[in-house]
């Protein structure tokens, strides 16, 4: 385990904080290219989300009509348990946290739309402290005046995700800024979500405006091809 992702998990809110919750809620404002490309069109229409943690459930409402919510349960995930001794020692962590595959995507357009915002509203960072994750430090990445260090994660087979390997992005002050990775759901295309105005809900630092953009060979964004993108407000750990 590189040296650098104990202190990144610590300056989201830090491994025992998250392990104290088991679920999210917050409102949801979602959109993009790719909801339109699966017909699932979005409208600005604020929602409650509800996330469990350590299993994939979710529901949220409004959906469909003013008065229904849309409630998903598929599988529980083991429990997860504290590793901020495993962190400090260096050793591979054992919590396991909720991280739903794309591929793993429903028939129905309501299912899309559920596991897209279920995957963004599950924090991208304590993600790498998934057991069987590899992480290694790769080149530093310029943005503007700013070089971002980065993550290489490797995520196996048993675990659930966008795609095997993934890239996470932290300014200075060590806080996710970008999160790269393939969408396997359409293809497997190159995408780069962007992340920014971050809050504090019990504990926890997450952004709260989340812009996933195709991405071209030399790993910029293509701005003018917008594919996802969520702002979540009012936000509740419990």
């Amino acid at each position: 385990m590189t040296e650098l992702l104990p202190r990144i998990i610590e300056a989201h809110g830090g491994i025992d904080c998250w392990n104290r919750h088991e679920r999210v809620e917050a409102t949801i404002a979602s959109g993009g290219g790719l909801f339109r490309l699966k017909g699932v069109p979005q409208d600005s229409t604020p929602r409650r989300m509800t996330v469990w943690l350590n299993e994939e459930r979710s529901s949220v409402f409004p959906y469909g009509a003013p008065d229904q919510r849309r409630c998903s349960r598929e599988r529980e995930l083991p429990s997860k348990s504290s590793t901020a001794q495993l962190l400090r020692s260096g050793k591979p962590p054992e919590t396991r946290l909720l991280a739903t595959r794309w591929t793993h995507l429903g028939s129905t357009s309501s299912s899309l739309f559920q596991r897209i915002c279920h995957v963004d509203l599950s924090h991208d960072t304590f993600l790498l402290a998934l057991d069987g994750v590899r992480v290694e430090e790769t080149e530093p990445w310029r943005e503007g005046a700013e070089t971002w260090r980065v993550l290489r994660a490797y995520f196996p087979g048993s675990i659930a995700t966008h795609s095997d390997i993934q890239d996470f992005f932290f300014d200075k002050d060590l806080m996710l800024h970008r999160h790269d990775y393939s969408v396997n759901v359409a293809g497997g295309f190159a995408a780069a979500q962007l992340t920014s105005d971050y809050m504090v809900a019990n504990g926890i630092h997450l952004p709260t405006k989340r812009r996933a953009y195709a991405r071209e060979s030399d790993r910029r964004p293509i701005l003018k091809m917008l594919m996802v993108s969520i702002d979540i407000s009012e936000v509740r750990y419990e």
